[in-house]
Parts: structure tokens; sequence; C-alpha cells
């Protein structure tokens, strides 16, 4: 039998339940949308429902691949709800936010893996919400270029898509996608649109070994990508890849300070960061 492994206390966090985190989920429920806050398992859920935001999670709910670090469900995605870019447009100004981020399951089972409707997403919220930022984080679409382009057209204030991990591990945590791939995801969106902010997440803790997060770190500078975050994988069921190991909160600093070095604009380096995590501040230090 497999040892459980108990959380260190620095990745531990208050069960949510606050005013705000009530408010941010009642208005969810309501407007009928999804989130990868809830979704994915996010541990700082509590943190960000409670400051009034949000990470929205479009198409669907359930994920058509099976990535083994991934809380979310996978299975057979229901139709495309055309009305939801509608629905978030409304929620982002119901919230008042000032940076709305938006994801997606991937779905490759749409003919455009659901480029549509990031596009239509974003053109909603700019029509409600003209003063906010706007932030997708993208699936790799399985390299069909157009599709990105449909989506850089409708003008994200930042493109994020997520390398994960090192290409080492790519075949044992995200066995239907590809290194160089993912790469090229943020090479042409930063040749496309060179004023847009282009941004990519990496998990520690799956095994890596240190030069190859900072090969990784490297090869995201190479394709033009402005921002990273480096956050502790956490197991979300004994169904999900082990935790090799915990890392200690100096060593993600040492990572932040290697990722400044290499000319990142900015970095999120902590055990508990996640892609959207501050996001809005983000957004202000690099545009």
């Amino acid at each position: 039998m497999e040892e459980v492994r108990r959380l260190p206390h620095w990745l531990k966090v208050r069960a949510p339940g606050g005013p705000g985190y009530l408010r941010v989920r009642g208005l969810l429920r309501r407007a009928g949308l999804h989130t990868v806050c809830e979704e994915a398992a996010c541990p700082n859920i509590g943190e960000c429902f409670e400051a009034g935001t949000a990470t929205f999670l479009i198409v669907g709910d359930v994920c058509t691949r099976a990535c083994r670090f991934c809380a979310i469900a996978g299975g057979r995605p229901r139709p495309v709800d055309r009305e939801e870019p509608l629905r978030v447009a409304e929620t982002v100004r119901l919230l008042g936010l000032r940076h709305a981020v938006v994801t997606s399951v991937t779905r490759d089972d749409l003919p455009d893996g659901g480029a549509g409707q990031f596009a239509e997403t974003i053109t909603a919220v700019r029509r409600l919400s003209p003063a906010t930022g706007i932030e997708v984080l993208i699936p790799d679409l399985q390299g069909k270029w157009s599709d990105l382009d449909t989506i850089m057209a409708a003008g994200p204030d930042i493109l994020n898509h997520n390398l994960e991990t090192v290409p080492r591990l790519y075949r044992s945590v995200r066995p239907q996608a590809v290194y160089r791939r993912s790469l090229e995801v943020l090479r042409r969106a930063k040749a496309a649109s060179p004023e847009t902010t282009t941004k990519s997440g990496l998990m520690v803790g799956l095994g890596e070994e240190p030069d190859e997060l900072r090969a990784a770190m490297a090869d995201l500078r190479s394709v033009g990508c402005d921002i990273v975050t480096l956050g502790q994988y956490l197991r979300p069921s004994a169904k999900h890849l082990a935790v090799a190991r915990f890392y200690l909160p100096a060593e993600f600093e040492e990572l932040a300070h290697a990722a400044r070095a290499i000319g990142f604009r900015h970095v999120e380096a902590a055990p508990l960061v996640r892609s959207s995590y501050r996001a809005a501040q983000q957004l202000g230090e690099t545009i």
C-alpha cells in the first residue's frame, strides 16, 4: 500500500466560507457557470472567491483528455452552450472585475477546439466591461493554428498556455500533449501579436530535476514568454500521480530568482501558486 504523505504546514489553508466567498459562489450558481477553482480543486479558492474573483471555465466541465495530474472530470462532454459567453460577461460586470481570467477544459471533440467560444467570450466581456483586462488560459488546440488565430484576433490582453512539466515527464503527466507543440502555441501567439503578454506555468514535485526545470524556463523565454508561474503539484486523489517531493518555500524563492535572471517580466513562484493566482497584479506589471 502506498504511503499517504502528509502535507507540510506551508501547504495548509483554511476552509472557505466567508461572505465574499458565498457571494461569488452564489453569482456563479445563478449564472450556471463553471470555474476551474472548483472543478480543479484549487487550494486558493477561499482566498480568491473571498476577494471577489474567480477563473471562469468555459465549454463545459468535462475534459476529453486524461492528464494524470488534473482533478477535472474526463469523459464525453455535453454540447457547447452558446449563451455561455454572455453569462460570463454579465458575471464579470456584476463582480466588477478589473481583470477577468477565462480558461476551458480541453475539447478535442470540437472542430475548433473551443476557439470560437473563447473569442466570443472575449468579445462579450469587452462589450459589457470595456475597462476590464482579459486573460485566456487555452489548451493546445491540437496544433491547429488557424484556431489560435481566431483567439488572438479577439484581442486578449494575456494569452496563457501552461507547459506544466519538463519534457521527460510528458508521457506520464500529459500523455495526450506534446512539449514542443505547447511551446509553439506560445511562440505563434507572440508572433501574431507582439504587444500581447504571453504566459505559462510549471508544476514542481513530479520528479523533475533542477536542471530540467531551468531548461524548461529557458525554452519558455526562447519563444518570448513574458510571465511564468511555478507552484507545487498536489495530488487530487489516489488515482492521480503521486507527489515525488514537496519543495520548500526557500526553493521557490530560488526558482523565482533564476526565472527573473533569464528575463521573465513577472514571476509568481510559491507553493500554492496556480496559473491565475494574483493575475490582476500581473496585468498591471506587464502591460
